[in-house]
C-alpha cells in the first residue's frame, strides 16, 4: 500500500509537468515518467536546466488550484455546511453532496479527500527545492525572479495548508519535496496551531520578496498571481485565526493603503486604453465609503450594480477589479480561449445558461429576508430592501431560488422607491461549458471586515467610564469598517438609512453586526462555514455556530444538534482511502471509524 500511495503521488508531479509544453515534451505520459531510472536524477539532470522548466512548473501550480475538484472543494469545504446552502437542481444526481447538505457526512464521502490540495503542496516543495540550481546555471533567471518564484511557491503552499486545517483541523504537515519511492510519506498529522504558526512564519520570511505590482500590459497577473498584497492578505487572516489581533489589523492596513495607491492612481488614470481599463472616475467615491477605496456601487442616477459587474462578470474589467480584487484564480471568458480553463465547479454547483440553478442553492432564510419587513436574519432592517447584495447574491423566482453571484454576466438594479423591491435585470449566464467566472479568494472588504472582527476582540466588557473610554475609539473604527461595507451597497443616490453607530455599543453587538456583514457581502464566496468555524473556536464552544447552521434545517434538526455540540464535529473526517495508506493517521473522534457518525 506504502508503494502505491508514493506512486499515486509521483504521477500528481508528473501531471503538473505535463500541464505546459516544455515539460511535456521530457514526459509524454504519467507512466513514462514512472518507468525511467532512477526517477529522482531525470528531474535533477534533464529537466531543471533552465527559467523556462521552473516556470512552467509554477504556471502547473496555479492551474492545479484551478481544477474543478480544487474549486469544488473550496466551495464546499467553505459553504455547503452553513445555513447559506440548500440542495438545489438535479442535488440527488450528487449523492456524496446531497448527504454533506443534510449534514450526513460519513469519510467515505468524496468530498472528505485532500489529495488534490497535497498534490499541489508537494510541486511547490519540488519548485522550492530545484529553483535555486536552475538560478546557479541559467543567467537568465535573474536574483529577483528567483525571490519571486520562491516567495509564490511559498504562499501557494501556505493557502494550501491554510485550507487543510481549517477544514480537518490536524493535518500532516511537511515542506520536503516527495520525488522519489525511497521517502518516507505516511506522516502523522501535525496540530492545527502548529501548522498555523509554520506557514505564518513561513510567509513573514518571504513577504518582501514578493511582486508588489504587475506591469499594467498583464492585467491577469495583478490578481492572478501572489503578489506582496496576497501575502499581506493571508497573513491578516491568519494572525486572525491565531487570535493575534494586532498583526491582523497591522496586514489589514497595510493593504487598505495599498488599494488606497491604486485606487488614487485609477482615479487619474480615468479611461486608459487597453483590455480591463473601461471605467472612470465615477468608479470610485471616498466619501461613500468612509474613505476606503472600495468599488463604488452605483451606475448612474437610481442605478446600481457597478461593483458585481466588475468582480463577478469574468475579466472584461479585470484592472478595475484590481482596486478591489486582491488575489482570484482566472477563468476564461472567451470562446475562443486564452490558454485558460473555464470554471466547470461554479457551472455545476451554483448554475449556467441551461441550468440557472445549480446542485446547490440558496436557503429558504435568504429568500424569507426579501419577503420580511421586519426581523430579517442576514439583511439589516434599517436597509428595507434596499441593499444591493439582495439581488446581486441571488435571484428569487415564484418557487425557488437561485444564486446570481458567479452565475450572471451582469446585472443592473434600478431603485427609486424605498421598502420596494428594485427593477433587476440580470444579464446573460456562462454556458455550462464555458463559464468564465473568476474565483476570488481574497478582495478588499474582505480584509476589512477581517479587521473589524479583530478589533471588536480587541474591546472590554463592561459599562465603566474606563471601559467605556478604551471601547469608544475601538467601536468607531470597527464601525467606520463596516458602514463603509454596508453603505456601498444601499441603492440610493443619496442616503439617508444606512446603519447607526449608536445601535452597536458593546463588544456583542458589534460582534454579531460584523458577522452578518460578512455572510451578505461574502456570500457563496466560500467564507461562512470557516467563518462559523473561526467563531467557534474563539469561543470554545458550538452555540453560535449550531444555531446559524441549523436555521436552514426543516427536517431531522435535534439530531443535527446532537451532532454539532461537539467541536470535533464542526472539522471533517478524514477520507478513508487516505487512513488505509497511511497508519499514522487517526480519524477525528466525531466520526469514529468513519463507517458512521457516532462518537466513540
Amino acid at each position: 500500500m506504502k508503494r502505491l500511495y508514493i506512486s499515486h503521488r509521483l504521477r500528481g508531479l508528473a501531471v503538473a509537468m505535463a500541464l505546459v509544453p516544455a515539460a511535456a515534451m521530457i514526459f509524454s505520459s504519467c507512466s513514462d515518467f514512472l518507468e525511467i531510472e532512477p526517477r529522482n536524477e531525470i528531474i535533477l539532470e534533464k529537466f531543471w536546466t533552465e527559467k523556462a522548466d521552473v516556470d512552467g512548473i509554477v504556471a502547473g501550480c496555479y492551474s492545479s488550484l484551478q481544477s474543478e475538484a480544487c474549486i469544488r472543494r473550496m466551495i464546499i469545504w467553505g459553504e455547503a455546511r452553513s445555513e447559506n446552502i440548500s440542495p438545489g437542481l438535479n442535488s440527488d444526481q450528487d449523492r456524496d453532496l446531497l448527504n454533506l447538505l443534510n449534514e450526513n457526512i460519513k469519510a467515505t464521502n468524496s468530498y472528505t479527500t485532500w489529495v488534490d490540495f497535497y498534490s499541489i503542496i508537494n510541486r511547490c516543495n519540488t519548485v522550492l527545492k530545484y529553483a535555486p540550481g536552475v538560478a546557479s546555471i541559467d543567467p537568465g533567471y535573474t536574483e529577483s525572479e528567483l525571490n519571486a518564484t520562491i516567495s509564490e511557491m511559498v504562499a501557494l503552499r501556505s493557502l494550501c495548508y491554510f485550507y487543510l486545517i481549517r477544514t480537518f483541523r490536524d493535518v500532516p504537515y511537511t515542506t520536503v519535496a516527495y520525488t522519489d519511492d525511497d521517502q518516507e510519506m505516511a506522516l502523522p498529522a501535525t496540530p492545527f496551531d502548529q501548522v498555523l504558526d509554520s506557514i505564518i512564519n513561513d510567509l513573514e520570511s518571504v513577504k518582501s520578496l514578493a511582486v508588489r505590482r504587475y506591469p499594467t500590459t498583464d492585467p491577469e497577473y495583478q490578481t492572478g498571481r501572489i503578489t506582496q498584497d496576497a501575502i499581506h492578505a493571508m497573513l491578516c487572516e491568519m494572525y486572525l485565526w491565531k487570535q493575534d489581533y494586532d498583526h491582523c489589523i497591522e496586514y489589514a492596513d497595510l493593504v487598505i493603503e495599498s488599494k488606497k495607491k491604486l485606487a488614487e492612481e485609477l482615479l487619474h488614470s480615468n479611461t486608459g486604453s487597453g483590455r480591463g481599463r473601461t471605467g472612470s472616475a465615477s468608479d470610485i467615491n471616498f466619501e461613500r465609503t468612509n474613505g476606503y477605496p472600495l468599488l463604488n456601487g452605483m451606475i448612474g442616477t437610481n442605478e446600481f450594480g457597478n461593483t458585481f459587474n466588475y468582480m463577478f462578470s469574468g475579466d472584461e474589467y479585470i484592472e478595475r477589479a484590481s482596486q478591489e480584487v486582491i488575489f482570484q484564480l482566472i477563468f476564461n471568458d472567451n470562446s475562443a480561449g486564452r490558454g485558460m480553463l473555464a470554471n466547470k465547479a461554479i457551472s455545476t454547483l451554483y448554475g449556467n445558461e441551461t441550468n440557472a440553478r445549480g446542485h446547490m442553492a440558496p436557503s429558504d432564510i435568504i429568500a424569507e429576508d426579501v419577503e420580511k419587513t421586519s426581523g430579517r436574519y442576514i439583511f439589516e432592517d434599517k436597509n428595507k430592501k434596499m441593499d444591493a447584495r439582495m439581488y446581486e447574491n441571488c435571484v428569487y423566482g415564484n418557487s425557488e431560488s437561485s444564486i446570481a453571484k458567479f452565475v450572471y454576466k451582469t446585472m443592473d438594479i434600478t431603485s427609486t422607491t424605498p421598502d420596494k423591491v428594485p427593477t433587476l435585470d440580470y444579464r446573460g449566464r456562462w454556458t455550462a461549458d464555458q463559464t468564465g467566472a473568476n474565483w476570488i479568494i481574497y478582495r478588499l472588504s474582505d480584509i476589512m471586515l477581517l479587521k473589524a472582527e479583530a478589533l471588536t476582540q480587541k474591546l472590554h466588557e463592561g459599562s465603566d467610564q474606563a471601559t467605556i473610554d478604551y471601547n469608544t475609539p475601538i467601536l468607531e473604527q470597527a464601525f467606520s469598517l463596516v458602514n463603509a461595507v454596508n453603505k456601498r451597497s444601499v441603492c440610493q443616490t443619496n442616503l439617508t438609512d444606512t446603519l447607526v453607530a449608536s445601535d452597536y455599543l458593546t463588544k456583542q453587538q458589534m460582534d454579531n453586526l460584523v458577522f452578518r456583514e460578512r455572510q451578505r457581502e461574502l456570500m457563496f464566496e466560500g467564507k461562512r462555514w470557516y467563518d462559523l468555524v473561526r467563531h467557534a473556536r474563539r469561543d470554545g464552544n458550538t452555540s453560535f455556530l449550531s444555531q446559524a447552521a441549523l436555521r436552514k434545517v426543516t427536517t431531522g434538526s435535534s439530531l443535527i444538534a446532537v451532532k454539532l455540540q461537539k467541536m470535533d464535529a464542526i472539522y471533517w473526517p478524514i477520507n478513508n482511502e487516505e487512513m488505509k495508506v497511511n497508519p499514522n493517521l487517526r480519524q477525528n473522534p466525531a466520526f469514529a471509524s468513519g463507517e458512521n457518525e457516532s462518537y466513540k
